[in-house]
């Protein structure tokens, strides 16, 4: 079965050139009707006026009055009235006597006839013009007296008229006329209309009203529905449209009005806010926010001039903390697999002690490799009890030895399991320590000496009000310029060759992690050169009845001064 075909709507720009012909051609139309009816008008009361200023003059004529007193008035007048009507352009020119029979007319049958009209006022010395049908047809006519030459009495009377008929035509020529320009500025505008409306077209790519419609309709649910965030500047950087992906990714309230404001008001950091003022396209650049990593990727809108830029972000926060998670494990299979080949030497140690006959040497060298190994692992379990940390520590510690650093744990140091809240996920934890441990070892490492000291302990806060996990990571090495206090935080911020995947990422995640837990950050000079940083975050609940604290304080001083030197 065939469905009937159902016509296309008409494109938005073939709806606009036709309402826009019909408006002109009514437009038109209207002004010529007026025009046709005022016209008429003037032109009626124009013949009347032209009408008794014939008949007034016919009616004053000397020859008129003294032909009248005749006894054939037909053979003097008749003559005299064809010539004067032909002169002044009137279509009749009627001389009757006060009875109303006529003793001139264009048409020699009527000559003898009652006239055809009104007489009664123009018997009583008035003169007046009518519009009346006669034998010519409807007319426009005057009729006036005609008094002898003492002026006080009618001897007959004078009735000049233009037909209806030859009042219509002039009019439509005129109307005519103006039909001929209007038509002209109908197809000057229909042109024009053309013109615009082809220009509509390109824009809207020939769609409909119904169309275009649909289109947003899909534009705004794609634009809700996408989880990625989605920025559109104009050509002066003010926000044109921002998604709800960009307003949660970005943390700006949905309530917040943010479109026609400036990108640099937003309150963004320094590098995302000069990512998006730049001109130049961004690809997969990493930004850091109070509590998220991002990936940027920005295009400037094509055309002749600057139209404005699109910026697409991407929530990268989880898989950033799956990296450095994996970043771990690979550094653990590293360390087991170092820990292994370590193992086949002693291992082929002790049997070559044995084949030589020296078993107790052998059994010696086994047993004080194991106590070796125990005590490192008993030294760490003790003083961290808590399972990620200590595992954490010993993987780290691994690693460290294998790039000729000393990683200890201080004897200061205690942290039972179970003490940490679950508002601080053991995820954040591995991101804070292993990251100053990381920059640590890459400091001490070449030192003399090289050793890396961690601390990790729980302190009551000094107005008594909850307890704090402190973690505290010195290092031998160069320490931190003064200088770069602050931007050894800053996500770029490095001192040592770029590698392939970048550098100076890890310490902004440290103070991103401790900001979103409202804690703080401090960098100083520690004993015997070399830097500490030092982490405190406040545990909720713990030490406290009402597990209320103070605003996030995100702060980062540094203390003493220390030399020039890069740990990031």
């Amino acid at each position: 079965m065939r469905f009937p075909h159902v016509p296309r709507p008409r494109s938005l720009a073939g709806q606009l050139f036709g309402m826009q012909a019909v408006l002109i051609a009514v437009v038109v139309a209207g002004y010529a009707l007026f025009t046709y009816v005022s016209d008429r008008s003037q032109a009626e009361d124009a013949a009347g006026r032209q009408a008794m200023a014939v008949a007034r003059s016919v009616a004053d004529s000397p020859s008129v009055i003294a032909a009248i007193g005749t006894s054939n008035p037909t053979t003097h007048l008749e003559s005299y009235s064809l010539k004067v009507q032909r002169d002044t352009q009137v279509d009749f020119i009627t001389i009757m006597n006060p009875q109303g029979i006529r003793w001139t007319h264009p048409d020699r049958t009527q000559i003898g006839k009652k006239f055809l009209g009104h007489i009664g006022p123009a018997l009583k010395g008035d003169s007046f013009t009518e519009t009346y049908t006669g034998t010519l047809g409807a007319s426009v006519r005057a009729v006036t007296p005609v008094y002898d030459t003492d002026g006080t009495r009618i001897i007959g009377l004078v009735s000049a008229g233009i037909r209806v008929e030859a009042i219509t035509q002039r009019v439509q020529d005129q109307v005519t006329a103006l039909i001929g320009v209007a038509a002209g500025a109908l197809a000057l505008g229909a042109v024009g209309t053309y013109v615009v409306n082809a220009r509509l077209r390109r824009h809207t790519h020939g769609m409909n009203a119904a169309e275009l419609s649909h289109m947003h309709d899909y534009h705004q649910a794609a634009l809700h529905a996408v989880r990625e965030g989605l920025l559109m500047l104009d050509g002066q950087y003010r926000v044109a449209l921002m998604n709800d992906g960009g307003r949660e990714l970005l943390g700006v309230g949905p309530d917040v009005d943010v479109v026609g404001r400036s990108v640099a008001s937003l309150g963004l950091p320094a590098p995302l806010t000069g990512a998006l003022l730049s001109s130049e396209p961004r690809v997969d650049e990493v930004h850091l926010t109070a509590s998220r990593v991002l990936v940027v990727n920005t295009s400037p809108v094509s055309g002749g001039e600057r139209r404005g830029t699109v910026a697409t972000l991407r929530d990268v926060t989880e898989l950033q903390s799956l990296m450095g998670e994996l970043d771990s494990e690979r550094g653990f299979t590293q360390a087991l697999r170092s820990q292994a080949h370590e193992a086949a030497n002693r291992l082929h140690t002790v049997v070559s002690l044995i084949e030589l006959g020296r078993a107790e040497e052998a059994v010696d060298f086994a047993t004080a490799e194991l106590e070796l190994a125990q005590t490192l692992t008993d030294q760490v379990v003790s003083a961290v009890n808590e399972p990620v940390l200590a595992a954490l520590l010993l993987g780290k510690t691994a690693q460290s030895n294998e790039r000729g650093v000393e990683l200890v744990v201080s004897e200061d140091s205690g942290l039972d399991d179970g003490l940490l809240p679950d508002s601080l996920p053991a995820r954040d934890l591995v991101t804070i320590l292993g990251n100053l441990i990381d920059n640590a070892v890459d400091a001490a490492q070449g030192s003399l000496r090289a050793r890396v000291t961690v601390t990790a302990r729980t302190e009551a806060d000094p107005a008594g009000s909850r307890s704090a996990l402190v973690l505290r990571v010195a290092d031998t090495g160069a320490g931190v310029d003064p200088a770069h206090a602050e931007a050894v935080f800053q996500r770029g911020f490095s001192t040592k060759p770029a590698g392939p995947g970048g550098r100076g990422l890890g310490l902004a995640l440290v103070r991103q992690a401790v900001n979103r837990h409202e804690g703080t950050l401090t960098v100083a000079e520690a004993e015997g050169g070399g830097a500490v940083f030092e982490v405190r975050l406040p545990l909720w609940g713990a030490g406290s009845e009402d597990g209320v604290g103070a605003s996030a304080q995100g702060s980062v001083s540094s203390q003493g001064s220390v030399s020039k030197g890069g740990t990031s």
